[in-house]
C-alpha cells in the first residue's frame, strides 16, 4: 500500500469536510402554545444532496485507514440511489473507478447523478442479485467492496469526530429545550440509527431514538418480533430507508421504538412540510415527519414539554417526476388527500393518528 497517497488522499477528503459548512436546523412551526419545538436538521445541503454524504466520507476514509483503498483500487458498490451518488464524488475527488451495481430497472435520472460525478453503473436484472454480484466485481477486478450495509454502523466514529449526532446536540445547546426528547430517523443501512443511539448513551442524555420504517420494510418486522433473518422480499417505494431485509448495520438494541409508516402519509408529508415551510424534501423525510407528529401528539396527551429532531433527508427536486407527480401517485394507488387533512388536524388539535 502506498503509505504517502494514503495519507493525501485522507487530507483531500477532510479539506473537503472542512470546505463544507455544518447542515442547518430548521424550526418546523408548531403552536406556541404546545411548549413543543421541532426541529429539521437539514442534510440536503451536503455537496452531493443528501445524508448519505457523510456516510460516503466515512466509507471512503474507513477503507483508506484499513489499507483497503490504494492509489489504483477500484471501488464496487451495490447501490442506485444517493449512497452511489455520493461515493462517485469521493471517488473522482481521489482519482478512483467507482462501480456501483444497480437494478436495470434503476431511474434515467439517478443513473445520470451517479455518471455526472464520473461513476459506472452495473445493470442487475433482480435486485436481490446486487450484493453477491457486487462482491463479485470486486473480487474479479481485486478492488474493494464499500459494502455500505455492512460497514455503515462502524465506519463512523459514534463518539464524536463531527458525526451528525455531535453536531445536532451542538446545535441544539441554545435551544430552550437543549436535549432533546425524541430523535426520529429512518433505518436504511441502520447506521444513522445506530450513530444517535450509540451516542446519546456514551453521553449519558435521556433522549430516546425512535426509528421510522416504510411499507414493504423489513426493520418495523425484525424489530417486532426479534427475528434478525426476518425479510419482506419486497421493494420499497420510499427510496432511501425501506429494505426488504434486514441490513447487518441495523442495531435494534440500541433504539427506543419503531413506527410503520403507510407510504401515502409519507408522500402527503412532504407536500405538507413544502406547504407549511417551503423546504422540498424526498419521501424519507415524509416518513421522518409522521414519526416526529406521532411522538409529539403522544407528548400532549401526556401534557410533556420538550424538543423533538428529525432529518431532512435530501431535496426534493430528484423526485419532482415521481412524489410531486399527482399521475405518478394516482398509477400506485396512492391516496395523499386523507393524510394531508390529519396533518392539518394535527395542527389545528394536537392529535394525530399514528
Amino acid at each position: 500500500m502506498n503509505d504517502e497517497w494514503v495519507r493525501e488522499a485522507v487530507r483531500i477528503i477532510e479539506a473537503d469536510a472542512n470546505r463544507s459548512a455544518d447542515t442547518h436546523l430548521h424550526v418546523f412551526p408548531l403552536p406556541a402554545e404546545w411548549g413543543i419545538d421541532l426541529y429539521l436538521k437539514d442534510e440536503s445541503v451536503h455537496p452531493t444532496g443528501s445524508l448519505k454524504h457523510r456516510l460516503a466520507r466515512s466509507l471512503l476514509l474507513y477503507g483508506l485507514v484499513n489499507g483497503q483503498i490504494g492509489p489504483d483500487t477500484v471501488l464496487v458498490e451495490a447501490s442506485s440511489g444517493s449512497t452511489a451518488v455520493s461515493e462517485a464524488y469521493f471517488a473522482r475527488m481521489l482519482g478512483l473507478e467507482f462501480v456501483t451495481v444497480v437494478p436495470r430497472k434503476t431511474s434515467r435520472e439517478k443513473i445520470e447523478l451517479i455518471e455526472f460525478y464520473g461513476g459506472r453503473c452495473h445493470f442487475v436484472d433482480r435486485p436481490p442479485e446486487m450484493y453477491t454480484e457486487a462482491e463479485r466485481l470486486a473480487a474479479e477486478c481485486g478492488g474493494h467492496y464499500l459494502d455500505q450495509f455492512t460497514y455503515a454502523e462502524r465506519a463512523t466514529d459514534w463518539r464524536g469526530n463531527n458525526n451528525i449526532a455531535e453536531s445536532v446536540f451542538t446545535q441544539m445547546r441554545s435551544e430552550r429545550y437543549p436535549v432533546p426528547s425524541w430523535i426520529v430517523v429512518g433505518a436504511g443501512t441502520g447506521g444513522t440509527s445506530a450513530t444517535f443511539g450509540r451516542y446519546v448513551r456514551y453521553r449519558r442524555y435521556e433522549t430516546k431514538i425512535a426509528v421510522v420504517d416504510p411499507e414493504n420494510s423489513a426493520f418495523y418486522g425484525a424489530w417486532l418480533t426479534g427475528a434478525r433473518d426476518y425479510q419482506t422480499g419486497m421493494p420499497s417505494r420510499i427510496e432511501g430507508i425501506g429494505r426488504p431485509r434486514v441490513e447487518p448495520s441495523f442495531l435494534p438494541e440500541v433504539i427506543d421504538e419503531m413506527i410503520q409508516v403507510p407510504d401515502a402519509a409519507s408522500l402527503a408529508a412532504i407536500r405538507f412540510l413544502r406547504r407549511h415551510t417551503g423546504h422540498w424534501a424526498g419521501g424519507s423525510t415524509g416518513t421522518n415527519l409522521y414519526g416526529a407528529f406521532t411522538l409529539i401528539s403522544r407528548m400532549l396527551a401526556r401534557g410533556e414539554r420538550g424538543s423533538v429532531v428529525t432529518l431532512l433527508c435530501d431535496g426534493g427536486e430528484r423526485y419532482a417526476g415521481t412524489y410531486y407527480n399527482d399521475d405518478w401517485l394516482a398509477e400506485r394507488g396512492l391516496d395523499v388527500e386523507p393524510h394531508l387533512k390529519a396533518f392539518e388536524r394535527f395542527l389545528d388539535t394536537g392529535v394525530f393518528p399514528g
